[in-house]
């Protein structure tokens, strides 16, 4: 499913506009990145994460400094350390997803 057909299908069954839905959807979104970019350049006791009960945790965690080789010249670099986004589905999510199988 694409972000456009998400905004068709709860347009739908929310009775509001698509253009309504989907700045509600983009809003969203758009605040779930800008918290955990804020959140991500906080120390790790800070930090924290973006709950949605019953759907899931959004949350930036880190990745630690690595070494890499490129393919084409086998010139070894290191590849910084840097935060990265993470997401835990949650307990309904998971059976929702599961009870189809």
């Amino acid at each position: 499913m694409t972000k456009t057909e998400l905004i068709d299908v709860v347009a739908e069954k929310t009775d509001l506009t698509k253009k309504e839905t989907g700045k509600i959807i983009n809003t969203t979104m758009e605040t779930i990145m800008d918290y955990l970019g804020k959140e991500a350049k906080k120390s790790e006791k800070d930090r924290d994460k973006v709950q949605i009960m019953g759907f899931g945790s959004f949350e930036a965690r880190d990745r630690a400094e690595k070494n890499g080789i490129n393919p084409q010249t086998g010139e070894k670099f290191t590849i910084p350390e840097r935060k990265v986004p993470f997401f835990k589905s949650g307990k309904t999510f998971k059976k929702a997803v599961d009870k189809d199988v």
